[in-house]
């Protein structure tokens, strides 16, 4: 991510809670998310998961827990 100009989080200070997004950045927090979002990417490349086949909910979460089984084994 880049860094953002001094002005627009100077802006976004100002305008307090109604200034959108927090004028800093977590480092750790968007390392948190970034592992987030590739996980369920990875999820996302199973066929069955991401096109939701599976006629219950009791059956999808076991795929799911299946398929992360897979995911993590493989790391």
């Amino acid at each position: 991510m880049t860094p953002q100009p001094a002005d627009q989080a100077a802006n976004r200070r100002r305008r307090g809670r109604l200034g959108g997004r927090p004028p800093a950045f977590d480092r750790e927090a968007y390392k948190q998310r970034n592992t987030v979002e590739r996980c369920i990417n990875k999820l996302k490349q199973w066929r069955g998961l991401a096109t939701r086949y599976d006629k219950t909910a009791t059956i999808y979460l076991a795929a799911l827990h299946i398929a992360a089984i897979f995911i993590w084994s493989a790391r």
